[in-house]
Order: C-alpha cells, then structure tokens, then sequence
C-alpha cells in the first residue's frame, strides 16, 4: 500500500471519528421528533404516563425529563424538550434529570424529578463525594409542556441527596413523597413532606415513612456479608377499590433490580407502614407508576433492567394490575 493510500485512509478515519463525536454530543433535540416508534425499542428509566381524557393522549416521561406522545401507549412520537429549569439555582445550567413524572393537579400540570448538579458537593463520605441532588417540582398549563419553575428551588433539605419526588393528596393536603438517598448513612428512606397549596414549596418538615432496611424481601452482600439493601427507589402511592393505601416502590435483591409494595396499617400516610414479604415484580423490573389507560383499565408502567457486560439498558414496559380487592395483583404483561 503506498504511502499516500495510508494517510488518506488515516485522514478518513480520523474525520469519520470525529464527526461521530461531534454528533454525540449534540442535544437529542438537533436529531428531531421520530414517529410511530414501537414502545419496546425507547430507550428509557423511570417511565410515568400520564392519560389526558382531553386530548385523548398518552404522554410519557422518566430519567432524562423528555416527553413522548402516543393515541394508543404501543407508538410513540418523541423525544420533546419540555422541562426548563432556574439556571441561576442550585442546580446551573444543565443539571441532571430523573425519574420525571406528571401530575395533574386543580387545572394545572406539574413536573416531577430529581435534579442533579454534579459540580456542587454537599458531603463527602466513604462512599465518596455526594452531589447535590434533590426532587423539585415545575409546572405548565397543558400536559405538552413547556414546563416552568413554580416557586421556591428547595423542596426538600438542601444538606442531604434526596430523589424521585412522587405527589400524593390526604384529606384536600397535598405532599410530596420521596427517597433519603442510601450515600448520606447506608439506609436509604421514604420521607413525605406537606407542600404549599399551589405545589410552590414545602409547607412543613419532612417526616419518616420507612427505611430501606424495614423491607423482609430486599438484600444484599456488601464486604461479604449478606445485609438487608440501603436502597429505597421509585415510591408511588395508590388506594385499592376497598381503601387500603398501598405504595409501590424498587430496590434490590442482590444485583437484581425489584419492585415491592408497602401499605399503610392506618389507611393515612403517617403510616405506620407493613412490608409486604415477597417481591412484586418478574427479576429485573423496577421504579414503577400506575394509571387508568383512556379505557378506564389499571396499569402499571415500570422498566425492565438489563444488565448488557456493566451497560444497563431500560425499557418501559406495562403490566395488567387488579386494584378490585384489598391489595394489589399483577396481571399479564401488555404486548
């Protein structure tokens, strides 16, 4: 191969490389909207729908604060940017966002999530530097977004991580319910917090649920030894057909991602709250929601969790659930 060959064949490679990176980095919204893109191929964690009887529409989103839409929940046309954060608070410019949900509350909309802001550290440990990270909430007046800050930048303790904010109201109360992330003292928490009327701030002090370590199903071996898991993930909470309040929520079982659900021993949310003993999710099927499709049947979105040589990927999968007696079943799988 003459000399000439390889340093054309070196340049190409070496601008194909790059054009690649410079791809990588533009933002999902350069690429535009796809259409009609089948439920099982989006990439996505923490999937919340929400069914707007309105519009007749699905509108879902998770981890990464994006928005999808579908008339039927198996087509999809996505992803849209929706969520615009305070760039002058706490989380800066560009933050991190998970686990983002929807709720539609007295006419409005209301976003959800968990932002992180990697460059701020609030504590270090022997777990390592802890970000600041903490569930916010935003708002807008269609379910399309765009979604705007409401009020304050700190629902929830400033000192501490906290995540996957979920909404829930009691007797005309609204709060939010969230997780004590493990890193602060290796036992994560389910804490609830009132908000003010219009979801603008906290209006109280966050106050205990549950630990992490209170679950009989979830476990895992740190340093060679076996201990209940430190994680607590993804709470929703719910009311069965006989007025049991229940709440779904992950962690794991060793390196297997898995859901359970908690209920209420007293019908309210102060609890006190009961460990249900078994798992209620198939292995590697976690941080779930339920809804009330356009046809009036229950469902519960949550995402797969596959695990390809250290890469996780996650899908949005439904599930049938039967919400008609005094707990929670599982019902088939939706194709």
């Amino acid at each position: 191969m003459s000399l000439r060959i390889i340093l054309l064949t070196i340049t190409y490679t070496t601008m194909k490389n790059i054009l690649f990176l410079l791809l990588a980095l533009l933002p999902l919204s350069l690429w535009g909207v796809c259409h009609d893109v089948p439920r099982d191929s989006i990439i996505l964690s923490d999937p919340c729908i929400l069914a707007d009887s309105a519009s007749q529409t699905y509108y879902m989103t998770g981890t990464g604060g994006r928005l999808w839409t579908s008339r039927d929940l198996s087509r999809w046309s996505g992803p849209y940017d929706v969520a615009a954060v305070d760039t002058a608070s706490w989380m800066g410019r560009r933050p991190a966002i998970w686990a983002a949900e929807l709720h539609p509350y007295k006419g409005r909309y209301y976003y959800f999530a968990t932002f992180t802001n990697d460059s701020v550290i609030i504590a270090r440990n022997h777990n390592g530097a802890i970000p600041r990270r903490a569930s916010h909430v935003l708002v807008s007046d269609t379910p399309a977004g765009p979604y705007r800050p409401v009020g304050d930048a700190n629902y929830c303790p400033a000192d501490r991580p906290t995540l996957d904010g979920t909404f829930w109201v009691e007797d005309g109360v609204p709060y939010m319910v969230f997780c004590g992330e493990w890193l602060m003292n290796d036992d994560g928490t389910m804490e609830a917090v009132r908000l003010a009327d219009d979801l603008s701030g906290a209006a109280g002090e966050p106050f205990l649920l549950f630990r992490a370590s209170d679950s009989p199903w979830s476990h895992e071996v740190l340093d060679g030894k076996e201990r209940r898991s430190r994680v607590t993930d993804g709470p929703w909470l719910f009311r069965t057909a006989t007025g049991r309040l229940g709440m779904i929520w992950t962690s794991w079982i060793d390196d297997v991602y898995t859901m359970g659900v908690a209920y209420s021993q007293t019908g309210r949310l102060a609890g006190p709250w009961v460990q249900e003993p078994q798992p209620l999710t198939p292995p590697n099927h976690g941080h779930g929601m339920l809804f009330r499709d356009l046809s009036g049947r229950w469902l519960l979105s949550l995402h797969s969790h596959y695990n390809d040589h250290g890469r996780y990927i996650r899908r949005p999968v439904l599930f049938e659930v039967d919400l008609s007696g005094d707990k929670l079943v599982l019902g088939p799988k939706v194709e």
